[in-house]
């Protein structure tokens, strides 16, 4: 017989189902998807080395997800749609899909306008036969926006937890979707601006939580509750809709 259990142990990029097992004979992990991971502990090991056990395979866990979702996003069902440039695409921003526009323009440098009502990009006419430099130029736009996004979402927990920290580095994580170094240095996904924006803040409250406490101890969680009730319904957001995020836009 196996007792099965949802635990919450490690980082936002997955999510651990704990099973105690009367067959098994060693402590067994299973990547079973990039969003999941199965921990096995025979009965008569104790829950502690099991946990203790699957904290030391972290590295080997995420370089194992990095794998997974590398194939899932090359097979044609699971692969990232591809823009059409034709004025029918949609992406979605903060949380809504919004149309993408494309508006020949003759301003100096292209730019690109981001609000609920969609995201234009004017270009100069020979851009609109032109998918790379389209593509540079929509991606270059959500990382700033989102880096816009996280400057001030920051700004805001960190005087509410009374916690300085730096950055924020604004990168393209696989299996993370924010880190905290031990010096405090903030780094979060870009990807976050397409998500609701209670999501990146949740994301960034717990980053922050982080400089308190660099552990996902019950100290830690008992601080991201505080600072932010509720916030399990945003970490299963992320489980639910975060692989579509990171097939939008590759390359």
């Amino acid at each position: 017989m196996t007792a099965s259990k949802q635990l919450d142990l490690l980082f936002d990029a997955y999510r651990v189902d704990e099973r105690i097992s009367a067959r098994a004979r060693c402590i067994r992990i299973e990547v079973r998807s990039p969003s999941e991971v199965r921990l096995t502990i025979p009965r008569f090991v104790p829950k502690s080395e099991g946990r203790a056990f699957l904290l030391s395979r972290e590295a080997w866990i995420r370089e194992k997800i990095a794998e997974l979702e590398l194939r899932l996003s090359e097979q044609p069902e699971r692969a990232s749609p591809q823009l059409k440039w034709d004025g029918s695409d949609r992406l979605m921003l903060r949380g809504r899909e919004v149309p993408l526009r494309l508006l020949a323009s003759r301003l100096r440098k292209p730019a690109a306008r981001l609000n609920e009502s969609g995201i234009d990009l004017f270009v100069p006419p020979a851009w609109l036969a032109q998918p790379a430099r389209l593509h540079k130029l929509l991606k270059d736009s959500l990382k700033h926006a989102a880096l816009d996004d996280a400057q001030r979402i920051l700004n805001e927990e960190a005087q509410r937890l009374a916690v300085r920290y730096s950055g924020p580095r604004i990168a393209d994580q696989k299996t993370l979707w924010g880190s905290c170094t031990a010096q405090g240095l903030i780094s979060l996904s870009w990807r976050l601006v397409m998500a609701p924006p209670a999501v990146l803040r949740y994301v960034a409250v717990h980053e922050l939580c982080h400089v308190r406490y660099h552990d996902h101890s019950e100290r830690f969680w008992k601080l991201v509750a505080r600072q932010m009730p509720g916030f399990e319904t945003h970490r299963r957001w992320l489980r639910e809709h975060g692989p579509q995020l990171h097939w939008c836009l590759q390359n």
